[in-house]
């Protein structure tokens, strides 16, 4: 028992020596990788503002190279001068989205500037003290950071000397630039990114609350060294509560928020020629809590494997029981088994002779409905003889019609007359044909091959069939068919059958009911075509619904159907690959048959 504990008590403290290992190393690593990431923005940071500084730098120089800038520089108090100035100082401000341009005398007087007309205008100001008109009044281009003492709105000062024709600096020409759209775009993201002066000074912060704040020691020096340009106006600037640390190669920033302090991963960069430093803090408390994330995972590692290690060697013991109890077992299940066997075999012949005799059955079962479905299509096809003798007959008496007049005709003479009712008669002749063809198809045994077939040519004929039935209860057939319906795969005759029985069905449930409509549509949809056939009779209840296409079910009345016609056509879509089903249309009923298109290299195959 001590050995036990003595084994627990060291793989417990081996356990907390790599948690420890582990947490330090994913520590370091998370550290890494955030400090990586801050680098990156600050990289991109920097890029940013110095692309965005670039695209004003050059502007007063090329302001002050302009005749009419130079002409006033010289003449400043000419009233006309300063008048078109201001406006081309107006226009060149709007154009280039700066926040003011300014042109101001040799002793710091400005004469012309773009707000001229506004409250916080820019004309009588002086603005020597500024280190940008001192920069560029000894001959220098000058840039300098601060905030707007008339306008009291901060941004960064381009200038430029503005010679006259003897090469002295006879004026000074500053454009201002607003920071704002810069900082923020700066905002929305876990990222703390702020800007220093060389005073230390954070002048752009994505955190509002940080402006104007130091980062350096706030002290009377400190203030009066400042004071001189300016730059902050009357501006109070309060130091922000923080301290430096460091953790392996990774600088961090503890800052006072509130009665919080938050630490964050620091880097910076300085920009020469701004004379600015750039920051980006990272905040540590997602880094840590990766890590510790990763540490709580290898921690669950462990925990499963050691849980399946005690799972496996409790799994051991219980195997070694269960062999010792199969053993025993297994001698028992032979025993039973050699007596099952007999059992077996004698069953097994009884069923093999069971087997026989149902097959035979089968057998001729099949046959018997075989006979009954070709009894069926013998029914049907006496019905389409009727109907098509009665068809035969009106072309039969138009054509003795015809004949009889040409015969009168040609007696008179009106031979003309007479050779078209010859063409009368032949094309009445070719119809008859179509019928007697059409009787032929539907008596010959369904051979035809599966290829394209086009429904409205098929509904032509199916019609002409029909025809006499539908006139004979005053049924009235509407069709949708659209034009660029796409041929369905199928066979010309079989699929002419089902059609027939379908409208057959039809004819019979709207026979005596107030509205006999009868509705043949077809759609193309997802790879399919849907042919549906409704009509305005009874209906079928959703009880016999699933019976319907069974072998001699049928709902019509005594004598009046064998009940085949649905369960010839369900084999029929079967054999070629469609599917049908009933609905109740409410009221009526609608039989849907889907099909598929046919795509070439499906017909070709």
């Amino acid at each position: 028992m001590k050995r036990r504990h003595l084994v627990w008590a060291a793989v417990i403290a081996v356990a907390a020596l790599v948690v420890w290992q582990a947490d330090r190393l994913a520590q370091a690593h998370a550290l890494q990788r955030g400090q990586d990431r801050a680098e990156t923005a600050l990289r991109l940071t920097e890029n940013a503002l110095a692309g965005y500084l670039a695209r004003y730098q050059s502007v007063p120089l090329l302001l002050a190279d302009l005749d009419a800038v130079r002409a006033l520089a010289m003449r400043p108090d000419d009233p006309a001068r300063r008048a078109d100035i201001n406006r081309l100082f107006a226009a060149r401000n709007a154009l280039l989205g700066s926040s003011d341009i300014y042109l101001m005398r040799a002793d710091g007087l400005t004469v012309a500037a773009s707000n001229h007309d506004q409250p916080h205008s820019f004309v009588g100001q002086n603005f020597h003290y500024r280190p940008y008109f001192t920069q560029a009044a000894a001959g220098q281009a000058g840039r300098f950071f601060g905030v707007g003492t008339t306008s009291g709105v901060r941004g960064y000062y381009f200038s430029a000397p503005v010679r006259d024709d003897r090469g002295q600096v006879a004026a000074v020409i500053a454009v201002k630039i607003a920071l704002d759209a810069v900082e923020a775009s700066w905002r929305g993201s876990d990222l703390r990114i702020f800007v220093t002066d060389p005073d230390g000074v954070m002048f752009m912060a994505s955190e509002p609350d940080w402006r104007y704040r130091a980062v350096v020691p706030v002290s009377a020096d400190w203030q009066a060294r400042i004071d001189p340009t300016q730059r902050y106006d009357d501006m109070a600037i309060r130091p922000l509560v923080h301290e430096h640390r460091s953790r392996g190669d990774a600088r961090l920033m503890r800052i006072a928020e509130g009665a919080a302090r938050r630490d964050y991963l620091a880097v910076s960069r300085p920009m020469p020629e701004a004379g600015w430093t750039v920051h980006v803090l990272l905040d540590t408390a997602e880094l840590r809590g990766q890590a510790q994330m990763v540490v709580m995972l290898l921690i669950l590692a462990g925990c499963v494997a050691g849980a399946g290690a005690l799972i496996l060697r409790q799994r051991r013991a219980r195997i070694a029981e269960r062999l010792a109890m199969q053993i025993h077992a297994t001698a028992e299940l032979e025993r039973r088994v050699t007596e099952r066997t007999a059992d077996l075999a004698r069953m097994n012949h009884r069923l093999e002779a069971e087997i026989t005799e149902r097959r035979a059955t089968e057998a001729e079962l099949r046959a018997a409905q075989d006979s009954l479905v070709q009894v069926g299509k013998l029914a049907a096809l006496g019905q389409m003889s009727a109907a098509l003798s009665h068809e035969i007959n009106q072309p039969l008496a138009a054509a003795r019609n015809y004949a009889d007049s040409a015969a009168i005709l040609i007696d008179r003479g009106e031979v003309g007359r007479a050779r078209d009712n010859v063409g009368q008669i032949l094309t009445l002749l070719d119809r008859i044909s179509a019928i007697g063809r059409h009787l032929r198809n539907a008596a010959r045994k369904p051979g035809d091959r599966l290829g394209p077939v086009h429904l409205a040519p098929l509904l032509v004929e199916t019609r002409m069939i029909m025809e006499g039935r539908l006139a004979a209860i005053g049924a009235v057939l509407e069709e949708d068919i659209p034009d660029d319906l796409p041929p369905v795969l199928a066979g010309p005759t079989r699929l002419q059958q089902v059609l027939v029985n379908l409208m057959g069905n039809a004819a019979d449930a709207v026979e005596g009911q107030a509205d006999r409509r009868i509705t043949l549509s077809a759609r193309a949809v997802d790879g399919v075509i849907a042919i549906t056939v409704r009509d305005r009779g009874p209906g079928v209840p959703d009880a016999l619904a699933l019976r319907i296409f069974d072998p001699f079910f049928t709902t019509k009345g005594p004598g009046a159907g064998m009940g085949l016609g649905l369960s010839i056509s369900a084999n029929i879509l079967r054999d070629l690959g469609g599917r049908i089903s009933c609905h109740d249309a409410g009221p009526g009923a609608l039989f849907r048959v889907t099909l598929p298109v046919a795509h070439p290299e499906r017909a070709a195959a």
